[in-house]
């Protein structure tokens, strides 16, 4: 757990001492304690107005309307406070040296993490668009034979309908020849049989053709 950076009661004597040097309002106290501690340590509203009226309650401070702001001064009894505790502010102020090094290397490390951190994530990022690049290449090398494959179906289909296509036609030509010989009556016994024979041949030939492709 990271310590305070000030002791218990030592931000009420700091801010007193803030004070000594001139007035200043709320904020202005807020930037002067962030400058001091080089931005490592901005305390917040919260922080810094209910010290103001603990001081104001005491007598060790005055505040007056300045505007819409409120201006803090420091009394001649603060300034006594201070007078008397001026070795303690000495420790304060190494205090407040060590905790400024304390949080500059609290940042800096956490910087450093945040670098690794973005180091590590670059890397993954390369890791993966390396991935995604040879799978891009190896589907993009797999894409031609898909599509040979695709077209090789497609041709096989179309050559289907075709040959069922063209067997329809020809039952349909012998049907209606069948057809019209037996309505001449001129469709003797012999048709049948001729019929029946050479349409064996014909399947036992395109049969063997297909079979020897």
């Amino acid at each position: 757990m990271t310590p305070p950076v000030f002791a218990h009661g030592h931000l009420r004597l700091y801010l007193l001492s803030l004070l000594d040097e001139r007035p200043q309002h709320g904020y202005e106290l807020i930037q002067s304690l962030g400058d001091r501690f080089g931005g490592t340590y901005v305390p917040s509203a919260g922080t810094i107005y209910p010290r103001l009226a603990k001081l104001q309650e005491e007598g060790l401070v005055t505040k007056e309307s300045d505007g819409r702001r409120t201006v803090y001064a420091i009394t001649d009894a603060g300034r006594a406070e201070l007078a008397s505790r001026q070795d303690e502010l000495a420790e304060i102020e190494t205090d407040v040296t060590d905790s400024v090094r304390r949080l500059a290397d609290e940042v800096r490390s956490s910087v450093n993490d945040a670098m690794r951190s973005l180091k590590a994530d670059l890397a993954s990022a390369a890791r993966e668009a390396r991935t995604d690049t040879s799978h891009g290449i190896r589907s993009a090398e797999a894409i031609p034979e898909a599509a040979q494959d695709r077209d090789a179906r497609a041709a096989s289909r179309a050559a289907m309908h075709e040959a069922e296509a063209a067997l329809a036609s020809f039952r349909a030509d012998l049907r209606s020849e069948l057809r019209t010989q037996f309505a001449a009556g001129t469709l003797g016994t012999d048709g049948p049989e001729l019929l029946v024979r050479r349409l064996d041949e014909v399947r036992r030939e395109v049969t063997a053709a297909l079979r020897a492709r």
